[in-house]
């Protein structure tokens, strides 16, 4: 069995602030090795349901926030960047399931460092008219791989967002959102226990053969703060406004995914916004 772990950092185990995610923190180094015990624990459940191959995507900001000694022997990192397809790289149809761990909920959620990988740059994002954030995104595009997303970790309002986009998602909240930047944490040991249970059970519930994707065109729609990043994304072929801050783009998942880490790199070349305002 393969699989694949894309590994976020917000909804961590015990993370609730922007010094706890962003390097220079002062409590990034904790951060990160906490990111690495969570993404352990979710190695440790899929072992256990007979995993032979594990490959763990660093999907945080610079992607390289996890040490690889602090990782299960068993992983194959993917670290740094760029990637051509960010939060997913390395994602392949030759892998038997998806894992999110750490994973946040959409911008205008009230969830613990809730945003839409940009921090406050990207107010809003819809797939097919769907308010969608980076689970929404993540999940639609692992299924046009042909990859089902079968179990997130996160805070309460991540797994809420999960499992209305898919309730088959086995979730694991590993905190409860008290407002943007507070929470009520679970035990870090009872949350890693669950973790690992979750993904254990989610995993032996794989179905043997899958359904074979099927390619259709989707319309991702991106409202941006600052006017000046849909202005300039109007020069991509194909990209249209639908009003001064808003650009929309139709095509295929995968490709439309990373069509869009495209307008991020543009946008992060215009605007020098930190990512938690």
């Amino acid at each position: 069995m393969r699989i694949y772990i894309s590994a976020d950092m917000e909804g961590v185990t015990g993370l609730v602030d922007a010094d706890d995610v962003q390097p220079g923190g002062r409590d990034y180094e904790r951060g990160r090795l906490m990111m690495a015990e969570d993404v352990n624990a979710a190695v440790r459940g899929a072992i256990t349901a007979g995993a032979t191959d594990i490959v763990v995507n660093d999907a945080h900001g610079p992607m390289r926030n996890m040490l690889p000694e602090a990782l299960h022997p068993a992983v194959r990192l993917i670290r740094g960047k760029p990637k051509h397809m960010g939060m997913l790289e390395g994602l392949t149809p030759e892998h038997d399931a998806v894992i999110c761990v750490g994973y946040h909920s959409r911008a205008g959620a009230l969830g613990v460092l809730s945003h839409s990988f940009m921090g406050h740059e990207i107010e809003d994002m819809w797939l097919d008219g769907r308010p969608v954030g980076e689970i929404g995104l993540a999940h639609a595009t692992a299924a046009a791989i042909g990859v089902p997303v079968v179990a997130l970790t996160g805070d309460d309002a991540a797994c809420a967002e999960a499992t209305a986009w898919d309730d088959s998602v086995a979730t694991v909240a590993v905190k409860f959102a008290r407002d943007r930047f507070a929470a009520d944490l679970r035990p870090t040991a009872e949350a890693r226990g669950a973790i690992q249970e979750a993904v254990g059970a989610a995993l032996a519930a794989v179905p043997k053969v899958r359904a074979q994707a099927s390619p259709a065109a989707s319309t991702l729609a991106v409202r941006w703060q600052s006017a000046s990043v849909p202005a300039t994304l109007l020069g991509i072929p194909g990209v249209t406004a639908t009003d001064s801050r808003t650009v929309q783009a139709q095509g295929e998942l995968p490709a439309l995914y990373r069509l869009f880490g495209v307008w991020m790199r543009v946008a992060a070349s215009l605007t020098n916004q930190p990512p938690y305002c």
